[in-house]
């Protein structure tokens, strides 16, 4: 099923779609890997400056981006500012907890937030689910924001440009129903697609 909404804010609960939330616990507790041109760090103020065709990993956790500012506070959480290079997007996926689904996303900022476990998409931002490697959920806006813990996303498109460079205010959804009991289960082997290594993430639509 396709949608699309004129309304300035599309709010979800992720359960009528089948569930985009709760990411995997055990990634808060992963150590984090980091590949990067230059690497500057602040061991006073808790923060890191990754840059360069920066690729993080952390747990099922992959980020890849130009830069990523990491900032970590008294208790342990970790946030990151995740930027792409002109002419690209910055891209995020996590596992779902328990079950072989991803979500990924893609937006030429990311913003995450270890200790509110949440993550914006920033300026023409794309997320997707997959069922093993199937394609299960699609949406694109100006701004994405989805929370683990509350499982409520929003969608904002106001701001969106369409083919002629103008706003065109629109939000696009594409929702697959939630496979039956009986249903064949996808192989949980099957690897998820990702884009070739050597980018950091989709050309701008």
């Amino acid at each position: 099923m396709k949608s699309s909404c004129s309304s300035l804010l599309l709010i979800g609960v992720l359960a009528l779609a089948g569930g985009l939330a709760r990411a995997e616990k055990a990634d808060r507790d992963k150590p984090m890997s980091v590949e990067a041109d230059v690497m500057r760090y602040d061991e006073q103020k808790q923060t890191s400056l990754f840059s360069g065709r920066v690729i993080l990993t952390k747990g099922s956790i992959l980020i890849r981006g130009e830069r990523i500012d990491v900032r970590k506070d008294a208790q342990g959480h970790q946030f990151g500012l995740i930027s792409a290079e002109p002419g690209k997007l910055a891209y995020f996926r996590q596992k779902r907890e328990g079950l072989d689904e991803f979500i990924e996303g893609e937006g030429e900022s990311i913003e995450y937030d270890g200790a509110a476990d949440t993550v914006k998409f920033l300026n023409n931002a794309q997320l997707r689910r997959y069922r093993g490697a199937t394609l299960s959920d699609e949406f694109t806006g100006n701004v994405i924001f989805y929370n683990n813990s509350s499982e409520v996303f929003s969608i904002d498109g106001a701001s969106v440009k369409n083919a002629a460079g103008t706003a065109g205010g629109r939000v696009r959804a594409m929702l697959t129903p939630k496979p039956s009991a009986d249903a064949p289960v996808p192989n949980a082997s099957a690897a998820l697609p990702l884009r070739s290594s050597t980018t950091l993430g989709g050309e701008k639509k």
